[in-house]
């Protein structure tokens, strides 16, 4: 039995349609005259196993996939512009990595004046 049959398709089917252009751009859509191609970064893994040790076989496996959106080109009168999206959460985090830094540097500045 070939990997990928239990779940109803072969594993080059599987792999290929988690690849390419289409995952990464969505469908255009036009508004107003305006033309939007929205962009995605796409990242995955997995891990296999194996087994044969005294307690007996073992078999293993997993995976996963994520994606998130990176902002859209934007055509408007034969002009094309690159739009980034704004990652909230990033900027968040980043925000709070650099608060806890800034707070660790007084920190050690404050203690090293006593």
């Amino acid at each position: 039995m070939e990997l990928g049959t239990h779940l109803g398709m072969d594993i080059r089917e599987l792999l290929s349609g988690l690849t390419g252009a289409q995952r990464v751009y969505g469908e255009p859509y036009e508004r107003d005259g305006i033309t939007v191609i929205p962009a995605a970064v796409i990242r995955g893994g997995g891990g296999f196993g194996n087994g044969n040790g005294e307690l007996g076989s073992g078999e293993g496996g997993g995976g996963g996939i994520t994606g998130r959106p990176i902002g859209a080109y934007v055509i408007k009168d034969g002009e094309v512009r690159w739009e980034p999206a704004l990652d909230v959460g990033r900027l968040v985090l980043g925000g709070q990595l650099l608060v806890a830094l800034l707070a660790l540097l007084a920190f050690r500045l404050l203690r090293r004046r006593k």
